[in-house]
């Protein structure tokens, strides 16, 4: 737990604690099987090894159902929110564990020396280089199954230090010091998804391709283009950008479907919870660094659970490649487009998670993720130290002026206004009047929010924008390829960027402001 930060960028939780040490209910890590302590592992824990556990989500209280929804105006028709699957954490925000019913104490004990730890699993099968079980270990063995299933979450990326307090130790952060959608600038994903692999196999060279504090979000349903980025910060989300008139086909919320209708389908055991198919024209965000995430909101947000593995055996697996197959006639050569209508009628997570999106969207919108400034952190820090002290805006710039030279902080916004604000601003100067005279901080009279998102989320051919062209490549929202359904039309009808030798079908060859 003390070098989780340091060696992986994790972000402790702050809730679970080192069995043994003092006020932890638990006192060894027999206990735990290595792991943290964490809140509702005494029931978990007891059901390591056997069938019956009720997961936690199951308590889970709902904000009440929306009654302008088509599909609640009868009432409540959620999925379960048992069929959320909360589990335990791990004792890494982000990371959640599941007891596995198949786990066998004296197996593993046998293989470990103990339950303590995960030596034994984790060992090569070999010392002798020239031996190829040199290069596995019982990790790959399934016939001794761990203690615990993992789940990784959206918060394994996106929770991180809160500028504005962050913690004096970074591996004994408090809840008060954390952020639910800044970003984690310092995960090391690679490590963390690589562990335990060979580097001869092919699943690590998929995996190990990214930098600290980056994350190739195409790793498992990977287009072969390796291209990590930094994670997104989700920031003042209720001034960014949307896009209207775009052309997007995907499934809508409906009270009922025709007879033999095709492109629709009822949920069974619900009164006037239908979804239908269709083409329109909407007004969406751009998400992902080339904004390929491009048929609303919501979907976008769902998107990413399926990318971290919901519902992957029902749903996903099938339409990924499979980098031993070499027949191109055999299935899984390549990728094949994920279907959403088939997800959400075979599992259940895809419905409990999709009734709940906009309470997701209300979390990203909220004051959790209000832009912060750094003389507002400069004060908090000042605080500390003298009880009463004010520090503003005017004494940032003084301090700023003083460091770099008087002016500086003047000839920055100048420098800024002249050469960057037509790609890192969300107000136009049609809108809002030359950058030359604006002030870039200034806040929306009717929120209080910060009007400026500082970037237009407007596509920019990544010839122009002049950084590495391959992440511009991705390609799974191309026709044909996994993410179809999650890329509109417009995306798609994008002229491809003339200057890259690689070519930029389907949409591809561009860079959204900002990345």
């Amino acid at each position: 737990r003390e070098d989780r930060f340091r060696a992986w960028g994790i972000i402790n939780d702050p809730g679970c604690c080192t069995p043994g040490s003092e006020g932890c209910p638990a006192k060894s890590l027999e206990e735990t099987y290595g792991f943290d302590w964490c809140p509702g592992d005494a029931e978990l824990l007891s059901y390591v090894g056997r069938e019956g556990y009720r997961d936690p989500a199951c308590d889970f209280k709902d904000a009440p159902a929306d009654a302008a929804d088509v599909h609640h105006r009868t009432g409540d028709q959620r999925q379960s929110a048992c069929d959320l699957a909360f589990g335990t954490s791990t004792g890494a925000l982000g990371f959640r564990k599941f007891p596995n019913p198949r786990f066998n104490r004296q197996r593993w004990a046998a293989v470990n020396g103990g339950g303590a730890n995960w030596k034994g699993v984790s060992a090569k099968l070999s010392d002798d280089p020239a031996n190829s079980d040199s290069e596995v270990s019982h990790l790959a063995d399934a016939s001794i199954e761990p203690p615990f299933l993992i789940g990784i979450t959206c918060g394994s990326c996106h929770i991180a230090f809160d500028p504005l307090n962050p913690p004096a130790d970074p591996a004994r952060p408090e809840w008060e010091n954390l952020k639910g959608a800044v970003g984690n600038q310092y995960t090391r994903i690679s490590e963390i998804l690589a562990s335990g692999m060979s580097p001869a196999t092919l699943e690590f060279q998929v995996f190990a391709h990214a930098r600290p504090g980056t994350s190739d979000t195409s790793a498992v349903p990977t287009d072969q283009i390796n291209n990590p980025g930094t994670i997104n910060a989700i920031i003042n989300t209720e001034r960014r950008p949307t896009f209207t008139n775009e052309v997007v086909s995907k499934w809508r919320k409906v009270g009922e479907c025709a007879p033999d209708e095709k492109d629709c389908w009822c949920e069974p055991d619900r009164e006037h919870k239908c979804w239908r198919r269709s083409t329109q024209s909407e007004t969406v965000h751009h998400i992902l660094k080339g904004g390929e995430d491009s048929i609303g909101a919501l979907e976008a947000i769902q998107r990413v659970y399926f990318n971290i593995g919901s519902c992957a055996e029902q749903c996903w697996v099938n339409h990924l490649t499979d980098l031993r197959q070499v027949d191109p006639q055999q299935r899984n050569f390549g990728q094949t487009p994920f279907n959403i209508g088939q997800c959400r009628r075979d599992c259940p997570n895809f419905r409990a998670i999709e009734d709940r999106l906009q309470n997701i969207m209300d979390f990203l919108t909220s004051a959790e993720t209000d832009a912060t400034d750094l003389h507002v952190a400069r004060a908090n820090e000042l605080a500390k130290k003298r009880p009463g002290a004010r520090y503003d805006y005017d004494d940032l710039t003084s301090d700023l002026d003083r460091e770099f030279g008087r002016g500086s902080v003047s000839r920055g916004r100048e420098v800024f206004a002249a050469n960057c604000a037509r790609c890192h601003s969300s107000l136009s100067e049609t809108a809002a009047g030359p950058f030359a005279n604006r002030d870039f901080r200034a806040t929306d009279t009717a929120t209080g929010l910060r009007a400026d998102w500082m970037g237009s989320d407007e596509a920019t051919l990544v010839s122009e924008v002049g950084t590495f062209r391959c992440r511009a490549l991705h390609s799974n929202h191309m026709k044909g390829h996994v993410w179809q359904e999650y890329g509109s039309e417009t995306l798609r009808s994008r002229a491809p960027d003339s200057n890259v030798r690689e070519g930029g079908e389907g949409g591809r060859g561009y860079y959204r402001n900002i990345s």
